[in-house]
């Protein structure tokens, strides 16, 4: 890849009135499902929330910001390192419930965390008896709501169906984070010759997201030839050889958090694929548009996965864990399994006008030496089901 990288044009458009409107959505969300307050924890439910983005991976593992956002009133930060957000009134020390900033007793951390929440409750004239949704919590915090009688309930459902919800503003962003994940695919292709390994390949991804102001990558979901099969091995130091397939999914959160989730499957060299290789990536093609030509406004999350292409049984143990899943600023609610595990794990609603979808596909035999990954992102609209992932794809053999 070049030294000096080529650039894609931010969008000129308000990210302030974006920001401002999740945050009117997550408020009449929590109108609808009766909370008054949501604890915030989730770096990304923050950033959702407030625009604040600062230390969000650290954040992921030791959660030491959080936000208190009522349906009315301040919203108060604990923890946050950025001043000057026009959505955060008020930032406060943090009394985060962890062993990294409260030492091993967290029972006292925990007290400490339930008084910023109770002197919050009282500084909006809200009671004990108000309701408070809280994300993820450790034991001793839950202990400690009890003890003082607060009213909790899950936050996640709330915080999840807001983000399902998209403006369009947010798809300005949205778009513009794909375009950036699709910059670095045409990079990386041009890149993808023998000897390079599969870290020095991935590693474009990376760059090219950081240099458009993204933030990571979810996973390191590269790799090739017989690493292919089965699926989920991360990139490593392999070094890629001629003839081989290269499948990768792109698990971006991108330019202003949102994300961009596509897979594509390259070949390494200047010849064509073999048969067997060309067999797996029509197999994976025809899967992508039989299940995205089943989306509608309406649709039901069960009739969804009972109707998916269903490949012959040496395909079905590898298959990916499932069959679509909502994408915003990350991978997000709903995920629709295939019909062999809805049983298990599927659960039913309603596709919605605007959502956003990530439509899935892995195939590759049993036991098999290679496989191939390709995944696309859609809007389902009332006007019909809308492309927004666009690299190529392999051109279909002639009939």
């Amino acid at each position: 890849m070049n030294d000096r990288l080529q650039m894609i044009a931010p969008p000129d458009f308000d990210v302030d009135a974006m920001e401002a409107g999740r945050l009117a959505r997550l408020r009449s969300t929590m109108v609808d499902d009766g909370l008054d307050v949501c604890v915030l924890t989730n770096p990304v439910s923050i950033r959702y929330a407030t625009g604040y983005r600062g230390y969000a991976s650290y954040q992921s593992r030791i959660p030491s910001a959080y936000a208190f956002v009522p349906v009315t009133g301040p919203i108060v930060a604990h923890g946050a390192y950025i001043e000057g957000l026009s959505l955060i009134d008020v930032v406060r020390q943090s009394h985060a419930v962890s062993a990294f900033d409260a030492g091993l007793d967290l029972s006292r951390a925990a007290g400490r965390f339930t008084d910023d929440l109770e002197q919050f409750l009282v500084d909006v004239g809200l009671g004990l008896n108000a309701s408070v949704g809280i994300e993820r919590m450790t034991p001793a915090g839950h202990r400690a709501f009890a003890d003082v009688g607060f009213n909790v309930f899950d936050a996640e459902p709330t915080v999840e169906l807001a983000r399902s919800r998209k403006s369009e503003l947010e798809m300005i962003a949205l778009r513009y984070a794909i375009s950036v994940a699709e910059h670095a695919m045409v990079e990386m292709d041009k890149a993808l010759v023998p000897g390079i390994t599969e870290n020095q390949l991935w590693s474009i991804l990376h760059q090219v997201n950081i240099v458009h102001d993204g933030d990571w990558i979810d996973g390191r979901m590269l790799c090739s030839g017989p690493r292919t099969n089965p699926w989920y091995q991360e990139a490593s130091g392999r070094v890629i050889e001629q003839g081989d397939l290269v499948a990768f999914d792109s698990d971006m959160i991108g330019p202003h958090g949102y994300c961009a989730d596509i897979s594509r499957t390259f070949l390494c060299g200047d010849q064509g694929p073999t048969p067997a290789q060309s067999y797996l990536y029509e197999r994976a093609r025809e899967e992508l548009d039989h299940n995205t030509a089943l989306l509608r406004v309406g649709a039901s999350y069960a009739e969804l996965s009972h109707a998916v292409l269903r490949h012959p049984d040496e395909f079905i143990p590898t298959r990916y864990a499932c069959a679509f899943h909502g994408v915003g600023m990350s991978d997000e609610f709903p995920k629709i399994p295939y019909p062999d595990d809805w049983a298990a794990i599927g659960y039913d609603g309603e596709i919605e006008d605007g959502l956003v979808l990530a439509v899935e596909s892995y195939v590759g035999a049993v036991g098999g030496d290679q496989g191939v990954k390709l995944e696309e992102m859609v809007q389902v609209t009332t006007a019909g089901v809308v492309p927004l992932s666009s690299h190529p794809l392999w051109e279909r053999p002639e009939s």
